[in-house]
């Protein structure tokens, strides 16, 4: 089989370590996932989209992302004061590998992933 990254004595160690610390928590890449690819920028629309999340997590997983740099919180200039969230540079180059994650899920999880279990002709276009 052909090897695809650098072996391993040219790494200083596992590359992938630093992205899981706040990617690896509980439902920071589905709160990514709303924001990149489904245009969610609002703390209650967030909340609506992911069932069990509570506004606490929320508030604690939208925080650890803009201090990651994943995300970053804008103020609108508005009565009442209006918040958005939108992705950072780092977290736009985020969304290949999230498109890739859903495909691997849409393969292997078929039955989860799609409302009727399987995938129809209009999904696989």
């Amino acid at each position: 089989m052909k090897r695809t990254v650098p072996p391993e004595e040219l790494l200083a160690s596992r590359p992938i370590k630093p992205s899981l610390g706040v990617l690896g928590r509980k439902w920071a890449l589905l709160i990514v996932t709303d924001i990149g690819f489904r245009n969610i920028d609002r703390f209650n629309r967030l909340l609506a989209s992911n069932r069990g999340l509570t506004p606490r997590m929320l508030s604690r997983r939208l925080c650890e992302l803009e201090e990651q740099g994943i995300l970053f919180r804008k103020e609108m200039k508005s009565r009442p004061k209006r918040v958005i969230w939108a992705l950072t540079p780092k977290g736009i180059d985020m969304l290949p590998f999230m498109m890739q994650l859903t495909v691997f899920s849409a393969r292997w999880n078929s039955e989860y992933v799609f409302k009727g279990k399987m995938p129809t002709l209009r999904d696989k276009q």
